[in-house]
């Protein structure tokens, strides 16, 4: 049985992924991973700050926030 004919067209062996757009694609990744961090940290320190100047207790904004 050959794999030649799928549906009607000639199998074709897929052309090799460029490795330049893999290296800009896996660094537009890294910065997106980055900001992302970035803004969670910022998000979680206002929330802390805020249960603390509510009298909250450490170890509660800890458990709340599963550190």
């Amino acid at each position: 049985m050959s794999r030649g004919n799928t549906y009607g067209r000639e199998y074709q062996k897929p052309e090799p992924f460029p490795r330049e757009l893999a290296v800009l694609i896996v660094k537009k990744a890294c910065r997106m991973a980055e900001r992302f961090e970035n803004q969670a940290i910022d998000q979680m320190t206002r929330d802390a700050r805020r249960a603390l100047q509510r009298g909250t207790d450490p170890s509660a904004i800890v458990r709340q926030l599963d550190l």
